[in-house]
């Protein structure tokens, strides 16, 4: 997942740099007044975008199937937790059921 995050960075920064010395050699228009930085930051993530999906595709792929196995553990992890508690509690309640008189507030009621 870091390497993919770490080479979409890379393709932006590279469009990036591209982009800064098009506007400023003038092949590329410039921003509206004060606008230049945000104009190039703007045009260097919608060129970078459809570079990374291409060219990052094997990548992706394969941070996709990093999380979907961590995905998968923790909900292994949840639901064994949670079929504990829930014989836990089954164990509480058949305990309770054959020593009535243990519990007070079982009397109390009676």
């Amino acid at each position: 997942m870091l390497r993919y995050t770490l080479m979409r960075f890379g393709i932006l920064a590279a469009c990036l740099l591209v982009v800064w010395g098009l506007v400023y050699s003038g092949i590329a228009p410039r921003g509206l007044g004060s606008s230049n930085g945000m104009w190039i930051i703007l045009l260097s993530l919608v060129i970078s975008a459809p570079i990374s999906f291409v060219a990052l595709r094997k990548e992706r792929d394969r941070a996709s199937v990093q999380i979907v196995e961590k995905v998968d553990r923790v909900k292994a992890n949840l639901e064994a937790n949670r079929s504990q508690e829930d014989e836990a509690v089954d164990e509480a309640a058949r305990a309770q059921a054959q020593n009535p008189a243990q519990n007070p507030a079982q009397s109390q009621i009676s």
